[in-house]
């Protein structure tokens, strides 16, 4: 937030600098404040309703084919690795496409991104399913997966555009609920519409969801992006007094866009280079998606290899993952609670401006962290014809719960412990962890086959359990790690 305000000083600092003439010192007077927290709580769960809806529709199409992998690959007289490209190179496009997402917002405004964006998505879909061969699906899926990663991460900046850091403890869980709920409902969908022999519809069920969310985008979401507001409101000002020093001024301080592309691209590569906290979060998150992307192929060695489920049904199955995924926002009133505690008594000691340790936003995975070796073991080990397939659903929701509860910790944790940065640091997160589930989608089917369910889910298992600790790490030690950080708020 500091450095859009370097970047972008408010209009009325401008009109202040300008020693403006009455008429504009009428207009500023009048002037409503453009900031975006300053909306009604309606107006703003409304935005972020339909924002949480854009990280659904991506995270959908990134895993919708995954369910119709068998129809697809038969279609194009393809294996099923092979097949499974096109929800790898969705992915990997999504990390890639990550990087340019903040400079372009930052430059053109969020709803500008989301309109643009959204629509050459579509039309990248359309080709894809179109297109009879499998080079063909395969580059539009890519080209889809880069287009889509703009709007999703553009996306969390609306989020930040609108509440502040005690209103994230409550509204984050819920975009980050939307964000997983996507890739999880979708097999589910794309199972059944496989199992009927029309695997086509796949694509087209993803292109009407797509026009109701650019629909919604167009009629009811608001720009929130404060700098181009500001510089809106300037042009407007110039029309009424054909007086352009306003936006002279403005424009003299804008940074230009090819300036910020290479920030864009090049901070979060160094960040991930140099900053310890970026890193470990980062390979933590690594290997939550890599865990999760397995399943979207793994759940078919599971209930279907071994319990004989129907592909419709084995679909179904993933609604498990989901209620986990879901249970963890019953945590967040619970947070939300403590923190605003907290936070009320460390401003009554220390004056209104005190904010609390980045810590705090540990809490949510220090509940979650370890659910996932526990459920990954469990299911490991519990998976036989001879157990009932109870046993690995309900281990999915206790792993569910677990993905929800490190994925909100380090987001939060790393919006706060970057602040100014906070972009840059989210956006190497996006793009590793994308890259890294892009690829084990496709090396996913190898080892279920090679390895078999129960040691693929054991080494899956072992790497949670390696990687548990780092909350707990973080908690005791985190403020020393930021003190000794080049970038990070101390």
């Amino acid at each position: 937030m500091s450095r859009q305000g370097e970047q972008f000083p408010s209009l009325d600092a401008r009109f202040t600098i300008l020693q403006p003439d009455a008429h504009l010192s009428d207009l500023r007077n009048a002037r409503t404040d453009l900031s975006a927290t300053a909306w009604s709580t309606t107006k703003k769960w409304s935005a972020t309703s339909i924002v949480t809806m854009i990280a659904f529709l991506v995270g959908w199409a990134s895993s919708i084919d995954s369910g119709a992998i068998h129809q697809a690959a038969s279609e194009y007289k393809v294996s099923t690795v092979t097949e499974s490209l096109a929800t790898g190179l969705y992915c990997i496009g999504t990390g890639i496409g990550s990087l340019f997402s903040a400079p372009l917002s930052e430059t053109y405004g969020r709803n500008t991104i989301y309109v643009s964006t959204i629509i050459v998505f579509m039309i990248c879909i359309l080709v894809s399913t179109l297109i009879p061969q499998i080079a063909g699906q395969l580059v539009f899926r890519f080209l889809a997966g880069v287009f889509g990663s703009t709007p999703l991460t553009t996306a969390g900046g609306s989020i930040a555009d609108m509440w502040n850091q005690r209103e994230r403890t409550y509204v984050f869980p819920f975009y980050a609920a939307s964000s997983f709920l996507g890739p999880f409902m979708a097999p589910l969908v794309g199972a059944y519409i496989g199992q009927s022999g029309h695997w086509h519809w796949v694509d087209w069920s993803t292109l009407m969801l797509a026009g109701v969310v650019l629909s919604l985008v167009l009629l009811f979401l608001p720009e929130s992006y404060a700098p181009v507001l500001v510089l809106w409101k300037a042009e407007i000002v110039k029309e009424l007094t054909a007086d352009d020093r306003v936006y002279e001024a403005i424009e003299h301080h804008r940074v230009p866009l090819s300036r910020k592309l290479r920030i864009g691209i090049g901070r979060p590569i160094l960040m991930l280079l140099r900053e310890p906290i970026v890193d470990l979060f980062t390979v933590y998150l690594i290997v939550i998606y890599i865990v999760l992307f397995t399943f979207l192929t793994g759940y078919e060695y599971i209930y279907t290899d071994i319990y004989g489920l129907s592909q419709g049904s084995t679909g179904l199955c993933y609604l498990a993952m989901n209620i986990g995924f879901l249970s963890a926002l019953a945590f967040t009133p619970v947070i939300y609670k403590q923190y605003s505690t907290l936070l009320r008594h460390a401003q009554e000691q220390k004056g209104d401006q005190t904010e609390l340790p980045q810590e705090v936003r540990l809490w949510f995975s220090i509940y979650g962290a370890p659910c996932l070796p526990v459920s990954l073991f469990w299911m490991a080990w519990t998976t036989y014809n001879s157990i009932s397939y109870w046993s690995s659903l309900i281990s999915s929701i206790v792993f569910g719960f677990g993905v929800m509860c490190v994925f909100i910790s380090s987001y939060l944790y790393l919006i706060d412990s970057f602040e100014r940065y906070a972009a840059s640091a989210l956006v190497g997160a996006t793009m590793a962890r994308y890259i890294a589930a892009g690829v084990m989608v496709v090396v996913s089917i190898p080892m279920y086959e090679d390895l078999g369910v129960h040691w693929t889910l054991t080494l899956l298992g072992c790497l949670a359990a390696f990687m548990a600790p780092i909350p707990f790490i973080f908690y005791k030690y985190g403020a020393y790690i930021r003190s000794r950080s080049r970038s990070a708020s101390s």
